[in-house]
């Protein structure tokens, strides 16, 4: 019965988010080649035959942006396949969502002209800041990673092994894109069994007070949540 259906390509697209200076950023390229050539879109490309879609993925980051396979926080996101997505034909796109702590700079390599860390904020607001449909993608892999932070753990990947509530609060800001109250913030965080784990090891104090440092805890899901207001 094969046959009998019209034939599809399968690809792969990846919202890879981290925070840097307390403001969310998202690894994009500029594409070399037609279709919307020279446009910002997100890593990704065509998943090879004897590939599995994670395969395709990590092999994508690494080929398009020169990052290594160690991605951190990755899971699939969603699938994409309106039929008039892609100009080249019927394709059909599964993204991913991935979270670094502390990512290197990105070297453009393959069929991207250029790879670098952009603000996401103002990719939001443009509709056509991105190519294809890839602001849907990057609006859904946000607002994924902002529910996520309410009840899970998440947060604690875009930190380093060891991290002040200060930290983490601005790590949640900047998520989020709004402010939190850090009085409150900070009794939820350590009120929230196995969230985070403190140490007996403290900041310098250069900027003030020396401030105790926390590492990540054992618990995947919060209980209670974080919620937004």
């Amino acid at each position: 019965m094969a046959e009998t259906f019209d034939r599809f390509a399968v690809t792969v697209d990846l919202v890879i988010l981290t925070v840097q200076r307390d403001t969310l950023n998202v690894l994009t390229v500029t594409r070399a080649n037609p279709p919307f050539q020279g446009r910002i879109a997100l890593p990704g490309g065509f998943v090879e035959a004897t590939e599995n879609l994670i395969t395709a993925a990590v092999r994508e980051l690494a080929e398009e942006t020169g990052l290594s396979q160690d991605v951190g926080h990755l899971e699939q996101l969603a699938s994409y396949g309106d039929p008039d997505r892609d100009p080249r034909g019927r394709v059909i796109t599964v993204a991913y969502l991935a979270l670094l702590a502390d990512p290197p700079a990105p070297v453009a390599a393959s069929d991207a002209a250029d790879a670098q860390w952009l603000a996401v904020e103002p990719l939001l607001a443009d509709p056509s800041a991105l190519a294809f449909d890839h602001h849907r993608i990057l609006t859904d892999g946000v607002e994924r990673a902002r529910s996520k932070l309410e009840y899970s753990s998440l947060a604690v990947q875009f930190c380093p092994t060891e991290f002040t509530i200060a930290a983490l609060r601005r790590i949640y800001e900047a998520v989020w894109g709004t402010t939190v109250d850090p009085r409150n913030f900070h009794r939820k965080v350590t009120g929230t069994p196995g969230f985070v784990v403190a140490t007996d090891r403290y900041t310098d104090g250069d900027r003030g007070r020396p401030a105790r440092l926390y590492q990540a805890g054992p618990a995947s899901q919060l209980h209670p949540p974080l919620l937004r207001r």
